[in-house]
């Protein structure tokens, strides 16, 4: 699209099916860099992915000619392969449905991306839950909790 400038950035948020444990330290780096190299893959700015064993947050500067639910899509079905092609897991690996999404202004990168390297130290404090249902208020966004991710309690 010649003549189209663009800054979008847009941090994704997604869970393993049912939330389970099971995203573990030996290989998480290694499937993050795999997140990372299917996002750059697809045309887009891997700006840092992480996360801890239950879910992943990613960080992406996005053109505007690829959609949201279409790169998240693609991330999921294709680390979902990953994982299982590698037998990293005993059972079947899944991300649950749907994802959070939420954009920010050039001026808050750092603080988002210092947000997301700091995932381990933060869930020390913090469930997955309360932080989702953090991130829905802050941003505005209107839910009903039985739309939400599958909650293992």
């Amino acid at each position: 699209m010649s003549g189209t400038f663009t800054q979008i950035y847009i941090q994704a948020i997604f869970a393993v099916n049912g939330r389970s444990n099971l995203l573990q330290k030996p290989w998480r780096d290694e499937v993050f860099k795999y997140m990372a190299g299917i996002i750059k893959n697809k045309g887009q700015k891997s700006i840092i992915v992480n996360g801890v064993a239950n879910h992943v947050h990613i960080f992406i500067g996005l053109q505007p000619s690829m959609a949201i639910s279409d790169l998240v899509r693609d991330v999921k079905n294709n680390t979902t392969n990953f994982i299982n092609d590698r037998k990293l897991i005993r059972s079947k690996f899944s991300w649950q449905e749907g994802y959070g999404a939420f954009s920010y202004a050039h001026s808050q990168i750092e603080t988002v991306y210092n947000y997301i390297l700091n995932q381990e130290e933060h869930h020390k404090r913090k469930t997955f839950k309360e932080e989702y249902s953090d991130f829905l208020k802050r941003f505005n966004v209107k839910f009903h909790e039985k739309y939400l991710f599958d909650w293992l309690e």
